[in-house]
């Protein structure tokens, strides 16, 4: 009997995403790093990716990249997270690349590069308003990439980046892909060569793509979410974009299974304080309706927003850690103790789900 809850994780969808993203992207002249982090590092995940044409594999956590070479991944690995002091060691012996936004940073990556034998390649990000990682003025960056071109051996400029639609949920508009480029072609200038890598940002960066407006300086894209989930959120949900309805939403299905089946009242009844995480809920009373407790909660998945139900008629209603309980009322399925019901799952939930504990991971349609 399949321990529960498990999440599925179909390889024949995912592989169909990703060759439909890579398409999209090598039709533009752009190469995609496929970004391997929600999966918390599955490492055919990572063989998927170069299976389907990737050119890198990228994650921000380095136990990951280690596991996709460990599994045979043959591609370059890029660190994808800015990097600790305390970790670069390790890091030029696991990765190729690395993203960097900091001067001290890089003069303590020429020593450990130095120290291990290797020459590593460097990503310099540009803050074009997310406010997360970047060098904030151009003309810093391009002091920087000066530096690091004429003063740091063991360090490679392979190229600058950005990031938008993340901490500051800026759109990658056409502007700041111009601009990008504009900060790319100041580099050139001044180091007096090419780079290889102009690196427009991740997912939300094929909106600049689909519109037809991506500038073609820009020729990475480090892709994960979207290969994914498809068209459950994000690009669709977000942005509204139909250009993703071709791709799969059943990639990872989670399967949950039922504890309890009961008629119970919609409203908790006697003084309310908060809920299992500290929070005050507000409940909707809509008298008393069938509903089925599922053992998987939020410490699994996370929030109840992030997990969809495919038995029709059915509403996740609430949840505690350990408790997830959906509304059956207009089922036409009346569910029973020991019965499984199934999730499609969104991006949040699976970054967690793929690193509970608690989660059985079944592989299907590997190659």
């Amino acid at each position: 009997m399949r321990k529960r809850p498990t999440l599925i994780v179909d390889h024949k969808n995912l592989r169909h995403n990703m060759n439909t993203v890579i398409g999209w992207c090598r039709e533009a002249g752009i190469d995609v790093a496929g970004v391997i982090k929600v999966t918390t590092g599955l490492a055919s995940a990572a063989l998927d990716y170069e299976s389907c044409g990737a050119k890198w594999i990228a994650s921000s956590r380095l136990e990951q990249l280690a596991r996709a070479r460990e599994a045979g991944v043959k591609l370059p690995l890029l660190m994808i997270r800015v990097p600790m002091l305390s970790e670069l060691s390790e890091m030029v012996k696991i990765c190729d690349y690395s993203l960097q936004s900091s001067l001290d940073t890089l003069k303590a990556l020429q020593e450990a590069a130095a120290e291990n034998g290797k020459v590593h390649n460097v990503i310099l990000m540009a803050d074009l308003g997310d406010l997360r990682e970047g060098f904030f003025e151009k003309e810093e960056i391009v002091d920087i990439a000066v530096y690091v071109e004429n003063e740091l051996d063991f360090v490679h400029l392979a190229g600058i980046g950005t990031n938008l639609g993340c901490v500051g949920s800026v759109k990658p508009t056409k502007e700041k892909m111009d601009m990008l480029a504009d900060w790319a072609e100041a580099v050139e200038e001044a180091i007096g060569r090419p780079l290889e890598i102009v690196s427009g940002g991740a997912t939300s960066s094929l909106i600049p793509l689909f519109d037809g407006v991506m500038n073609p300086k820009v020729n990475m894209l480090r892709i994960g979410a979207v290969s994914y989930i498809g068209p459950l959120e994000d690009l669709r949900t977000c942005y509204g974009r139909e250009e993703v309805d071709v791709l799969s939403d059943e990639c990872f299905v989670l399967e949950a299974e039922v504890i309890e089946t009961n008629t119970k009242p919609t409203h908790p009844i006697g003084e309310l304080g908060v809920d299992a995480f500290g929070k005050k809920a507000v409940y909707v009373d809509r008298g008393r309706r069938r509903r089925a407790l599922l053992a998987v909660g939020r410490a699994d998945y996370g929030d109840i927003d992030d997990i969809v139900p495919q038995l029709e008629g059915a509403e996740v209603m609430m949840a505690s850690g350990d408790h997830t309980i959906l509304d059956i009322e207009d089922c036409r399925e009346q569910l029973r103790v020991g019965d499984i019901v199934r999730f499609k799952v969104k991006y949040s939930a699976l970054l967690r789900l793929t690193a509970s504990e608690n989660i059985t991971i079944e592989e299907i349609n590997r190659q």
